[in-house]
């Protein structure tokens, strides 16, 4: 295989450089399932993985040296850069919505719709690829795959639902935690946050995005993340529930808070996990169980404060009425 040169490469860099701990935790917690890992494997070994490669190499361009050569170029520098053992299939997809994905378990491919590529800035098609790698250099296409084939299966009703209903929302949880993970991936790659944060922004506004300030952008994205309002924060969790991605503004926030942590600076410096050298699986799902404990608890706490904020409020109101005289 022929790839761009590059100035830089994340040699053998581990997954573990930019996974975020949400995502560590959910798959250290995912893979303590009991018989977890086997029922994916036997919902994909159903021919789903194959039928949805099947459908994407009939109705989709595989890009190529000879298939949009600025793409593949592109592409080839991610690949490159991150150090990727085997390079996935790339193809694009016509569709006016800006998305991208990652699907199969033993031999990833990576889809692009027409409309990013019409989208975004070269830079910014590169920070997606990187992001869509991450996944497959975190290995979460296995579990991705598996969401994508429940979601389009009709479950059945009733008590027979309810296992597969918590698989799905327990996937569903982990999916947007590897969101934040591949952002920083992305960030890693193309080594400006800036970009990635613009790539939010645009897949935020959509068209209108270029007429869009990025540094209000990234100040409504501090707003969002410092809401004071605990009601409104606790609402945040249900609102989120079966959602596959987080919202574009969180995204930047949790991205920029790792920037700032220095964990960007010190894995382009050349500070970072290689392969071989991540921890143990139960090194790992200790760190699930104190993230999970720290989670549940702020959100209770979040939750207690907004129960008491709204009570105040109801007062408030309460007594405005008696001094008005219209309270009943």
């Amino acid at each position: 295989m022929t790839t761009a040169p590059m100035q830089f490469r994340y040699s053998s860099m581990s997954a573990k450089t930019f996974e975020h701990p949400a995502d560590r935790a959910a798959t250290a917690a995912l893979k303590q399932i009991p018989f977890l890992d086997s029922t994916i494997k036997q919902i994909i070994a159903f021919n789903y993985e194959r039928s949805f490669k099947q459908m994407y190499l009939a109705n989709a361009v595989k890009i190529g040296p000879q298939q949009l050569p600025r793409v593949w170029e592109l592409y080839l520098e991610v690949v490159d850069v991150l150090d990727v053992p085997q390079t996935p299939d790339l193809y694009i997809l016509q569709t006016p919505s800006a998305n991208a994905f990652t699907l199969g378990a033993d031999a990833p491919i990576i889809v692009i719709n027409s409309g990013l590529v019409e989208l975004l800035t070269d830079r910014e098609l590169q920070s997606v690829m990187a992001h869509e790698m991450g996944h497959v250099l975190s290995e979460h296409v296995m579990y991705r795959t598996a969401l994508m084939i429940l979601l389009n299966l009709s479950l059945p009703s009733g008590l027979g639902a309810i296992p597969l209903q918590a698989l799905i929302l327990a996937l569903l949880e982990w999916f947007r935690a590897s969101e934040l993970s591949c952002d920083r991936c992305a960030a890693l790659m193309i080594r400006d946050p800036q970009v990635i944060c613009s790539t939010m922004m645009k897949l935020a506004g959509g068209s209108l995005a270029n007429q869009m300030n990025l540094n209000a952008f990234i100040q409504q994205a501090e707003e969002y993340e410092n809401w004071d309002d605990y009601t409104d924060r606790a609402l945040r969790f249900w609102g989120e529930l079966n959602t596959t991605h987080p919202y574009a503004v969180l995204r930047v926030a949790r991205l920029l808070a790792w920037v700032r942590s220095g964990a960007f600076d010190r894995a382009i410096r050349g500070d970072y996990v290689r392969r071989g050298q991540e921890p143990p699986v139960d090194v790992e799902f200790r760190k699930a169980l104190e993230y999970y404990t720290s989670e549940f608890n702020n959100l209770i706490r979040e939750t207690g404060n907004g129960v008491q904020q709204f009570s105040q409020r109801i007062n408030e109101w309460l007594r405005g009425q008696s001094s008005t005289g219209t309270a009943e």
